[in-house]
């Protein structure tokens, strides 16, 4: 699983974290279902927000079915996600992971530089491709379209270069996201949310790119692979603007759009979205933003005695997890939200180390024994040593 979404069950209250854990597992289901055991390994975190903003406009969208014993819910059964939302998300979540398999093949990174495990990754990669845009024909959504602008993701970065103003690289990126975005409101009948939507997806692919690169900075500068913000010279101070300020606008644009509730979108594309920006940066030696004492998205939940204004009727209930102070404080029984503030005070990780395969084996075996894996977010990985977000949503070790 990937993505930059990464919520506490502790930052979602009042049921949002067994909602969230529903539409992940619907996912998973819904891409199993369609495309085979295997594809399940393309779950993406920030994919289950199609999932999620279907859900919070009709009813209709919000179905549920019953799910059998999972190691991820502690061997329990559950209520996930069903209908239109979620197989939506499996096919954009699909054609995602296949263009990064692609990537990956095209850079001859890692396994992938290995002339067997290359070809097996190409037809993995076009098997992926070819089942996402079926099952997209049959949800009315055209696939071929957000294929197109991701394969204009190489072109854009042929043109980039020192100068160039580094949204014009995340373009492509956030085409793809706002039209995935704007089908949700397709599939729920609400044709008045379909800009507003799409206007919420492009700031957000454009965080998520940009998030990416910031992670990958350093990574990229010692292997001389490309980066947005190397290429263009852009500055940590500029990136965190960029990121700030699509934070905004992505709440100001789901203001516009109607829910029937909203609890859940607002905390995953205002609260969480701005912790994520917080992580990255803190992570990559940048814990403040280039506007000294706090950031834009802090404020995104109102002060005290000053409830949230709404231009339409949004969902029942407050917004967002936060306790009215614009702090994410999870109040959790272990360590694993200790950086659950969205003051960018997530410590950071040691330098990456790599391990070969037994070395590997033997680090996991005692983060396992030691709860490192859902407990310690994030964690690095032991076989790269690459941060890793932690497993405590989806397990049973925080719960009081």
């Amino acid at each position: 699983m990937f993505g930059i979404l990464r919520p506490c069950r502790r930052s979602l209250p009042g049921g949002l974290a067994r909602e969230w854990m529903s539409h992940m597992c619907g996912l998973r289901l819904a891409l199993r279902d369609g495309h085979g055991q295997a594809s399940r390994i393309a779950t993406n975190y920030d994919g289950l927000v199609v999932s999620v903003l279907a859900a919070a406009q009709a009813e209709e969208c919000a179905g549920t079915r019953r799910a059998g014993a999972c190691p991820l819910r502690g061997m329990r059964g559950a209520e996930v996600a069903e209908g239109a939302g979620a197989r939506l998300a499996a096919s954009v979540s699909l054609m995602l992971a296949s263009a990064k398999i692609s990537d990956h093949v095209a850079e001859g990174d890692g396994l992938c530089a290995r002339r067997g495990v290359r070809a097996v990754a190409e037809r993995v990669a076009e098997r992926w491709r070819r089942g996402a845009r079926e099952s997209g024909e049959d949800l009315g959504f055209d696939e071929g379209r957000l294929l197109a602008v991701i394969e204009g993701q190489g072109e854009a970065e042929a043109a980039a270069g020192p100068g160039t103003d580094v949204p014009a690289v995340t373009r492509p990126t956030e085409e793809a996201t706002g039209e995935a975005f704007a089908h949700t409101a397709v599939l729920a009948g609400r044709p008045g949310n379909v800009e507003p939507l799409r206007e919420a997806g492009r700031l957000f692919g454009r965080v998520a790119h940009l998030l990416d690169a910031v992670e990958d900075q350093e990574h990229d500068r010692e292997r001389g692979a490309w980066n947005p913000l190397t290429a263009t010279g852009t500055g940590p101070a500029r990136a965190r603007e960029l990121c700030d300020d699509a934070v905004l606008g992505g709440r100001l644009a789901l203001e516009e759009a109607e829910f029937t509730d909203d609890r859940l979108v607002h905390a995953l594309l205002v609260h969480e979205l701005g912790r994520a920006v917080d992580r990255s940066f803190a992570q990559a030696g940048y814990p403040q933003g280039p506007y000294g004492h706090g950031h834009p998205h802090h404020h995104a939940n109102p002060p005290h005695g000053h409830p949230p204004q709404h231009r339409h009727g949004h969902g029942r209930g407050a917004h967002g997890p936060g306790d009215g102070s614009g702090k994410h404080r999870c109040d959790s029984c272990c360590s694993c939200c200790e950086g659950c503030f969205s003051g960018g005070d997530t410590p950071r990780l040691h330098p990456p180390v790599k391990r070969g395969v037994f070395g590997g084996c033997a680090v996991a075996l005692f983060m396992c024994c030691s709860c490192q894996f859902c407990c310690r977010d994030p964690h690095p990985g032991p076989w790269t040593g690459r941060p890793r977000g932690a497993w405590c949503n989806a397990c049973e070790c925080c719960d009081l």
